[in-house]
């Protein structure tokens, strides 16, 4: 039995997990890059756009390194959980759900904030753009390998084939936002917010006890099916884990739990990460002399500010150049950090597909895994709830589409999942 199975409870499965491999020699050249690159862009923002934005770019640094270190993923632990059974992905969600939702419940029943910000939390809408948004957005990672967070700490890590996923979530924004008129109206439902009606502590009370429940049925499930065991990486020993990796996934929830709490603290609101993808497509088409400010979608007020503004101000952006070198500064310190030259066609299909997909679906229904899954959860709204509950009907179908592109499932037969 190894020192973690001893620290967490375990759950059965079919056989044990290999023995983690030691991690490569630290990737120098790729590690003083990034380094310096974090140093210079915190202190570039810090000083032309205030500490209230520095601070923003830190925190997603912040993120970078824990998502990269833990291997938290929310891609892999759906299907992992649809295809045989192993629920230890999304035990680990529920840990980081927890940890962002008790936190946040303390910021917003005591309205206190950092840099001026007034912490709120909204309940999301809840219809059809929510329920296709959902399915489109997680048949999407299925085929593009990784979820939104996942996208960006995979590009900063090296991974070549996630790039095209990311240039396709970019461009599916940037179609949902050409195309707004058409997705605008649809059927729906003001938003419910748990606090709204039995206070901050009873809607705490109440997520929580959800995710207690969500733990125990993938306990039946696992014990069920006996699935194999996740695999597990490299990883460094003693105190040089802690900089070095991988740490033990609930480790890494309850460190991003917390970076959640923090952007809210700082910004007053969730975390999310899309809005930014379709705001550098919209940019973009700006240097080549297009006019998407002409468009429905970017006629709306915060949209309109948002697109006018220097693109450090945007929130959103800060987070998610900062995961991006933050995970490149972990991956290169685990010496992980490598480019991939060779992709097969199906796989590279597959990556832009599902990143178009993604755009498209976290759009629709108004954030993604983060600001949709974890942003609605977290602030105990409803929506947060059915948009994971869709997307567990999305996957379904993803794992169904992935032997088209080539792409494996878990089965129950494996050594590892």
């Amino acid at each position: 039995m190894t020192t973690e199975s001893k620290v967490f409870p375990s759950f059965p499965t079919s056989c044990a997990a290999p023995e983690p491999r030691p991690e490569e020699p630290v990737r120098v050249v790729p590690l003083a890059i990034a380094g310096a690159l974090a140093v210079a862009l915190t202190w570039y923002v810090w000083a032309s756009y205030g500490a209230k934005n520095g601070v923003l770019l830190a925190l997603g640094l912040g993120l970078g390194l824990a998502l990269f270190h833990s291997r938290f993923g929310f891609t892999s632990a759906w299907r992992q959980l649809i295809a045989v059974g192993n629920g230890q992905g999304l035990r680990a969600h529920t840990l980081l759900l927890g940890t962002a939702t008790t936190l946040i419940a303390l910021i917003v029943s005591t309205g206190s904030g950092l840099f001026g910000s007034v912490p709120k939390a909204t309940g999301g809408p809840i219809g059809l753009a929510l329920f296709a948004g959902a399915v489109l957005f997680a048949i999407g990672m299925q085929l593009g390998g990784a979820c939104a967070s996942g996208t960006l700490f995979a590009v900063g890590s090296g991974q070549s084939t996630i790039v095209l996923t990311l240039g396709g979530f970019v461009a599916g924004s940037v179609l949902y936002t050409w195309a707004f008129p058409v997705f605008d109206g649809w059927p729906s439902l003001p938003g419910v917010l748990l606090s709204d009606h039995v206070g901050w502590f009873g809607s705490w009370l109440i997520t929580i006890a959800a995710l207690v429940a969500i733990v125990y049925v993938t306990k039946l499930v696992q014990a069920r099916r006996n699935p194999p065991p996740v695999d597990v990486v490299p990883t460094a020993r003693g105190f040089a884990r802690i900089l070095r990796g991988s740490w033990p996934i609930l480790v890494g929830a309850v460190v991003l739990g917390v970076l959640a709490g923090a952007v809210f603290l700082v910004s007053g609101g969730i975390w999310g990460v899309t809005f930014a993808f379709a705001l550098w497509g919209a940019k973009l088409l700006q240097l080549f002399g297009l006019h998407p400010e002409a468009w429905e979608f970017w006629q709306g007020t915060s949209n309109a500010k948002a697109l006018a503004s220097p693109v450090w101000t945007d929130k959103t952006t800060l987070t998610n150049v900062g995961i991006m070198i933050g995970a490149a500064i972990a991956a290169a310190a685990a010496g992980a950090w490598k480019i991939h030259s060779q992709i097969p066609w199906r796989t590279a299909l597959a990556a832009v597909l599902g990143g178009v997909l993604m755009g498209i679906g976290a759009r629709l229904a108004g954030g993604c895994n983060i600001g949709a899954y974890l942003g609605g959860i977290s602030v105990g709204s409803l929506h947060g709830w059915l948009w994971g509950l869709f997307a567990l009907g999305g996957t379904w179908v993803g794992l169904k589409l992935r032997p088209l592109f080539g792409l494996g499932n878990p089965k129950p037969a494996d050594s590892i999942c």
